[in-house]
C-alpha cells in the first residue's frame, strides 16, 4: 500500500467518450491501474485504502499519474478525473490542483463510494475548482447516492448515468423515460448527460434515438493507453444517423434486433440467450420473414410477419397493426428500407409512447 500510495507500480488507462451526433471522441476518462502488483482490480485497491485511512494518499497518487498524460491531450478533448468528494478537501487532493494551475479542460467526477449528507461544506472547493477552469460531473446518475437532491444543489456541468439504467435500455421503457427526464433536467440547467456502460449496438441505438450527447463503454472502446480512438466503422455509424427528431415516421422509433437466416439458427440464438425475446428471420436478399419468439422457434413454425417502410408514419403503422389476428397483434413490426431490405423492428410500445409524446 505505501508503495502505490508513492505512485509506485501506478499506471493510466484513458476510455474514450464518443459524441454520439458526429462519432468521434471527445474527451477521456481517466482510470487506475496497478500494473505492478499481483492484485489488479482498483476497486480492491481503493477499498483497501478506505478501511486503512489512505484514500487521500492513493487518489492522490492516481491523479498525478493521469495528469501526467495531460500535456499530450489530443486538441477538443476534455479529460475526466475520479475524485472522492470526501477528500475534495484534504491536502493532498488540494495541492494538485494548485500544482496543475490553470484546470481548463478538466473535469473532476464526484465519485460517491461513501454516503455524502450534503456538500454545502465542499463549496469552497467546488468553487475554487470552477475559478480554475475545471467543470464538474456527478458519477452514477440514477444509482447509489447520486440523487436528484445533489443534483440540484450540485448543478454539475455532466452528469454520467449509471450503467443500471443503461443495461437493456433498448428493452425497457421506464428506462427510457427515466433517461429522458434527465436529459430534461441537463438541458435545462446547462448541463451534459453522459451514457457509461454502453456495452450493446441496441443500447447505443436507443440512446441516440433519445438523444443522449456523449456515450461510453466496452461497445465503443475498453480503457487503453493514451489517447486511442475508435473503430472508424463505429464512427461512421454514428455520423451518419440522423438526429433525434419529432418521432412522426417508423424510421424515428427504429431499433435493432437479433437476426438469423434460418429457423435452426433462431433456435440457436435462443438457447445461447436466455433473455432473448425474439429473433428476425431474414430470407433471401435480406429480406425479413418472420419475427421468431423462442417457441415458435422450437416448433418450427413461421408466420409472416407485417413489414412497413422506414418513412410510413407512425398513426398508419399502428393502425395497420391493429388489423392484425389477436395472437400476433403486438409483435414488433419489420421495417424495410425502399428496396425491401430488412432495417429493423419497431416495437408497438415505442410508437405509441412516440406518438403520446407531445413535441418540443
Amino acid at each position: 500500500m505505501a508503495a502505490a500510495c508513492r505512485g509506485e507500480g501506478l499506471a493510466a488507462a484513458f476510455q474514450p467518450i464518443v459524441d454520439t451526433a458526429r462519432g468521434s471522441v471527445v474527451g477521456y476518462e481517466a482510470l487506475a491501474r496497478f500494473p505492478g502488483f499481483t492484485e489488479k482490480n482498483p476497486e480492491v485497491w481503493f477499498s483497501a485504502a478506505r478501511d486503512h485511512g489512505k484514500s487521500a494518499e492513493l487518489e492522490s497518487a492516481a491523479l498525478r499519474t493521469a495528469l501526467a498524460a495531460r500535456s499530450t491531450l489530443p486538441t477538443n478533448c476534455f479529460l475526466t478525473l475520479n475524485v472522492s468528494p470526501e477528500l475534495l478537501s484534504t491536502e493532498e487532493i488540494r495541492s494538485i490542483w494548485r500544482e496543475e494551475g490553470n484546470l481548463g479542460g478538466l473535469i473532476v467526477e464526484l465519485t460517491e463510494q461513501t454516503p455524502i449528507d450534503s456538500y454545502v461544506g465542499l463549496e469552497p472547493d467546488l468553487n475554487q475548482l470552477r475559478a480554475a477552469g475545471a467543470l464538474i460531473a456527478v458519477d452514477d446518475a440514477g444509482a447509489g447516492y447520486a440523487g436528484l437532491r445533489h443534483l440540484l444543489s450540485l448543478r454539475p456541468s455532466l452528469i454520467k448515468i449509471d450503467r443500471d439504467l443503461i443495461q437493456d435500455v433498448d428493452r425497457d421503457e421506464a428506462k427510457r423515460a427515466l433517461i429522458e427526464m434527465l436529459g430534461t433536467f441537463a438541458s435545462r440547467v446547462d448541463a451534459w448527460i453522459l451514457a457509461e456502460g454502453v456495452e450493446r449496438v441496441e443500447e447505443l441505438d436507443a440512446l441516440v434515438s433519445l438523444g443522449v450527447p456523449l456515450v461510453q463503454g466496452y461497445y465503443l472502446a475498453r480503457p487503453a493507453p493514451a489517447w486511442a480512438g475508435i473503430d472508424l466503422d463505429l464512427a461512421h455509424r454514428l455520423a451518419s444517423k440522423p438526429a433525434a427528431s419529432g418521432k412522426a415516421v417508423v424510421r424515428d422509433v427504429l431499433e435493432s434486433a437479433t437476426t438469423a437466416s434460418t429457423v435452426v439458427l433462431a433456435a440457436e440464438a435462443f438457447a445461447g440467450n436466455p433473455g432473448l425475446e425474439s429473433v428476425v428471420l431474414i430470407g433471401e436478399h435480406l429480406r425479413p420473414v418472420s419475427v421468431l419468439t423462442p417457441a415458435a422457434a422450437g416448433l418450427g413454425v413461421v408466420n409472416p410477419g407485417m413489414r412497413v417502410n422506414l418513412d410510413t408514419p407512425l398513426s398508419e403503422a399502428l393502425a395497420r397493426s391493429m388489423t392484425r389476428s389477436a395472437s400476433s397483434r403486438f409483435e414488433p413490426l419489420l421495417v424495410t428500407d425502399n428496396a425491401g431490405r430488412y432495417a429493423g423492428v419497431a416495437r408497438l410500445e415505442r410508437m405509441i409512447t412516440a406518438l403520446a409524446t407531445p413535441e418540443a
